[in-house]
């Protein structure tokens, strides 16, 4: 079974409520200081583990079944963190029937200083995480600090008058939840770039077209291997350029272990590395991460692709080793104006793989999309069609309600996250 976000947060929520109940007299439980209690348990429980999933530790990776859920629920944690801790704030975590003591005594007015700086701290983190306004250099040297903020939050729950004891249930599950959350969050912020896998490379080739280009690269020593529809995060040695972005590999492997991505101007830095991308730059590059992989079987395929979307759905066509391509009904959704680099010739690929390439620039209301989905479906029994998606959210809820209008059942669908931030 795959963890994702509700699998992961509700057994988090019952576990920081259930196990300070253990530690109060029963008759307060039904009480607003329980609320509170409980909330704040949650709050600091949910932080720990967003720690651990912002580490890019590749165990965690497997329990989800990649990165980019794992990044989705991270997200996720976030939210809840704030509405616990705002909840633990808004109400007091104690009555008189309860036998309180802080575990790390501190003065009164730091005991109440770390209290505030806490929420602060929660609140900074995940505001800065959801804005999409923020230009991405500035906003992840800001969640960088999520790490040492935490510590503060630590403080806080280890300080303040409660019924927790570190012995206790509910003081052994924060303090390993703390140590997890406090030993992912360091090595992400120090030992990640030494330990994680990574390898340098070249840009060998620029191609470009409109807002979007082409970039391949050739290792400067060894090669990092990669499954076609893997992605990596890429880092240039160019002043505004250092930041690790991810982009989804638009190529298979290569005899020379050169590697490529397809990227198009959606941000500031995208908008910057399409502006100033120029061959001889040197990079790091960060991989392989992410499990949007095929598996072929012997019924028909239905690759919907939307925008930058393309991207895993170019290195399945270069794939030289992939089988019954054949069977596959590649819809590509694309903007006019917004056409792939010359370079691209997705028509060319897929004629030479037996791909059946379906380019519509209408959008998913398109009827010639609907009749020829409808037509993929049909003679093959309601729920063969193995169907693989990648683009933007508008596009997947069309695709979904076109699922259930033609029988396509839920789990057939398997799709590659289009955003992390």
């Amino acid at each position: 079974m795959r963890l994702g976000s509700r699998s992961l947060i509700i057994p988090v929520v019952m576990a920081g409520f259930l196990l300070p109940a253990l530690a109060v007299p029963r008759g307060t439980w039904p009480t607003m200081a329980m609320l509170s209690l409980g909330s704040g348990v949650t709050a600091v429980s949910l932080m720990a583990l967003a720690a651990v999933l912002g580490a890019r530790w590749k165990a965690v990776e497997s329990l989800f079944d990649g990165l980019d859920r794992v990044y989705e629920t991270h997200k996720w944690l976030g939210v809840w963190t704030l509405v616990f801790a705002s909840i633990h704030l808004v109400f007091k975590a104690g009555v008189q029937e309860w036998e309180v003591a802080p575990i790390l005594a501190l003065p009164g007015p730091v005991t109440r200083l770390v209290r505030q700086l806490s929420f602060v701290a929660i609140m900074l983190i995940v505001l800065l995480a959801l804005n999409r306004k923020i230009p991405y250099r500035s906003w992840r040297w800001w969640h960088r600090l999520s790490g040492p903020l935490f510590l503060i939050v630590i403080a806080h729950w280890l300080s303040f008058k409660s019924p927790i004891v570190l012995g206790s249930p509910a003081g052994v599950w924060l303090a390993l939840l703390s140590l997890l959350g406090v030993a992912a969050a360091f090595y992400k912020l120090l030992l990640y770039p030494l330990w994680s896998r990574h390898a340098r490379y070249r840009l060998d080739a620029v191609s470009s077209t409109g807002n979007a280009v082409y970039l391949q690269l050739r290792p400067e020593g060894k090669a990092i291997p990669f499954q076609p529809g893997q992605f990596a995060f890429l880092s240039f040695e160019q002043d505004g350029l250092r930041e690790p972005h991810p982009f989804t590999i638009a190529s298979a492997g290569r005899t020379d272990g050169g590697i490529a991505f397809m990227v198009r101007a959606l941000g500031d830095y995208t908008e910057r590395l399409v502006r100033e991308a120029r061959p001889g730059l040197l990079a790091e590059v960060y991989a392989p991460f992410g499990r949007f992989l095929r598996e072929p079987g012997d019924g028909p395929e239905i690759w919907i692709a939307g925008g930058v979307g393309v991207t895993p759905f170019i290195s399945w066509l270069q794939d030289a080793d992939a089988v019954g391509l054949e069977r596959v009904t590649f819809f590509h959704f694309y903007t006019s104006g917004r056409e792939l680099p010359e370079v691209l010739d997705l028509q060319g690929l897929a004629a030479r793989r037996g791909v059946e390439l379906v380019e519509i620039a209408s959008g998913p209301g398109d009827a010639g999309f609907r009749k020829r989905f409808a037509q993929s479906v049909e003679g093959h029994g309601k729920s063969a069609p193995t169907i693989h998606f990648c683009g933007p959210a508008g596009l997947l809820r069309q695709v979904r309600q076109l699922m259930r209008e033609t029988g396509v059942a839920e789990e057939r669908l398997h799709r590659e996250l289009f955003e992390f931030r």
